[in-house]
């Protein structure tokens, strides 16, 4: 508060006073770095669908295997811009790493999970989140019934969109395909003897 002896000088003098001692001073940095662009490896693409789910990968290492939460982010089909292939990536919230990257096949099928209807599991046989591809089970949740159909109706698009595609690449995308089939049996039939054997401990228990 300004002194009423003080005359309109004065107080102005007083007040620069005060703005210097509040003064911030600006260095230039002494190395300037250039700006770098980031690529995400997603630059040939064309995105087909985008939206925010929660996924989860069943950890069958475990024992007793589960269903072990894998990220919050956003989840993307895109689709290659001279190759056509087509993949989903999702990212997690801030960090944006990785943690579902696979090509779509036709032989995917999404099933609902435990009878949700804002969820899907799907198996691949070659996810690249760990940059190492290894075949998964995965699930993923949305936020409601409407965001999950959405979500299936593209996935199922892009499912018939890749097998045009392979039908006119000739016999090695059928033989991809069958091997492809096979494998998906195989994780099928794992998971369904973990189910058989949690239920047998469970009775055991009882």
């Amino acid at each position: 508060m300004a002194d009423p002896k003080e005359t309109p000088e004065e107080q102005e003098t007083s007040t620069d006073n005060a703005e210097e001692s509040n003064h911030d001073p600006h260095y230039e940095p002494i190395v300037s770095l250039p700006e770098q662009d980031v690529k995400t490896l997603e630059e040939d693409e064309e995105e087909l669908f985008k939206m925010r789910a929660k996924l989860y990968r069943f950890a069958s290492e475990n024992d007793p295997p589960e269903w072990k939460e894998r990220g919050t982010g956003d989840v993307k089909l895109l689709k290659h811009k001279e190759k056509g292939t087509i993949r989903l990536l999702m990212r997690r919230d801030r960090t944006l790493k990785i943690c579902a990257n696979h090509n779509i096949f036709p032989v995917m099928e999404l099933k609902p999970n435990a009878g949700s209807d804002r969820a899907w599991v799907w198996n691949t046989l070659a996810d690249f989140a760990d940059e190492h591809p290894k075949p998964e089970l995965l699930a993923i949740r949305f936020l409601n019934a409407e965001n999950a159909q959405k979500f299936k109706v593209k996935f199922d698009e892009c499912k018939e969109e890749v097998r045009k595609s392979q039908d006119g690449s000739g016999e090695n995308a059928d033989s991809a395909n069958k091997v492809a089939e096979k494998l998906e049996e195989l994780s099928v039939k794992d998971k369904t003897k973990t189910e058989e054997k949690e239920k047998a401990a469970a009775e055991e228990k009882k």
